[in-house]
């Protein structure tokens, strides 16, 4: 018989590599969003993982979703869609390390909106732990205010501490998606909805990029759509109890790839920031005796 550290561990491990390998996406994606705009690159983007995974999604599945599997795929992919969009709009303007610290209070949002849609009760253990992490925020956000660098720092954390809240709505419906259909669906399903609400959200934005930039783009839609299969793998076959703290290893690649790719370096307020951010999402997320855990997973994007 199987042990259930046994059968946790190959989830761990590939979300593990999924996290690593959005790690990359978001270095790809920020570089992308430099050169043709936020906007630009995930429309492409998306509407290349589309059609590159149009062939295996009818091959696999080869059905339209019934009415409550698809209503699942629009409300996350809109949620998500526009998450990414503000997120990256902000990475533009803060390094890669900072940026993804600042996008890991979206699992103790999720929990807080968890609460509040699926009537769970929030104990004292989530508030304490939702302080911290708050603090945590406000210690990143000192920080940039108080380092040299260009204009728009402030506005890009701010953008992207929305995106997590919606990032955060797309998670409470996360784990019942990735419940209900299987990965090649799930990673279809975004892309297509997500291109669809990009096209037709702001169509005067939309400009065909260079042919320099497609490689790229080509590069980013396998990278994250790769990403995005192996997380939605992961989390069908584990509790995200269990795999919560496998999003917070993002911190080191993005650490690393900001400082390869960009040159940034990551300030004392960030790592600081980013552990007291991290240490509030786990205090807050512990299991309390004679209370079940909530499914909630953890941001992937």
């Amino acid at each position: 018989m199987t042990s259930p550290r046994a059968s946790t561990l190959l989830p761990f491990a590939v979300a593990c590599l999924g996290v690593a390998i959005f790690s990359v996406m978001d270095a790809i994606m920020k570089g992308l969003s430099i050169a043709i705009g936020p906007y630009n690159a995930l429309l492409w983007r998306t509407l290349t993982g589309a059609v590159m995974l149009a062939p295996a999604f009818l091959a696999a599945v080869g059905r339209v979703p019934d009415r409550r599997i698809l209503a699942l795929h629009v409300s996350r992919s809109l949620a998500g869609g526009l998450s990414v969009l503000l997120f990256f709009w902000g990475l533009v303007r803060v390094p890669l390390a900072q940026g993804i610290a600042l996008s890991f209070v979206a699992p103790l949002v999720a929990l807080g909106l968890a609460a509040l849609f699926l009537k769970e009760r929030v104990g004292r253990r989530a508030v304490a732990g939702s302080l911290v992490a708050f603090a945590g925020v406000l210690v990143i956000l000192a920080g940039q205010s108080g380092a040299q660098g260009k204009g728009g720092t402030i506005g890009g954390a701010v953008a992207i501490l929305i995106a997590s809240i919606f990032w955060a709505i797309s998670l409470v419906i996360g784990r019942r998606q990735s419940m209900a259909a299987s990965p090649i669906e799930v990673a279809f399903a975004f892309n297509l909805v997500a291109a669809c609400f990009y096209g037709t959200a702001a169509p005067w934005l939309a400009t065909v990029p260079d042919v320099a930039h497609w490689p790229t783009i080509l590069l980013a839609s396998v990278v994250g759509t790769s990403a995005i299969m192996l997380l939605a793998w992961s989390y069908a076959r584990a509790e995200a109890q269990r795999l919560v703290v496998v999003e917070y290893t993002a911190f080191i690649w993005a650490s690393l790839l900001g400082w390869w790719l960009f040159g940034e370096h990551v300030l004392p307020a960030t790592v600081a920031g980013a552990a007291m951010i991290v240490a509030g999402c786990l205090w807050a997320a512990r299991q309390q005796p004679g209370r079940p855990h909530p499914n909630i997973e953890p941001e992937a994007a």
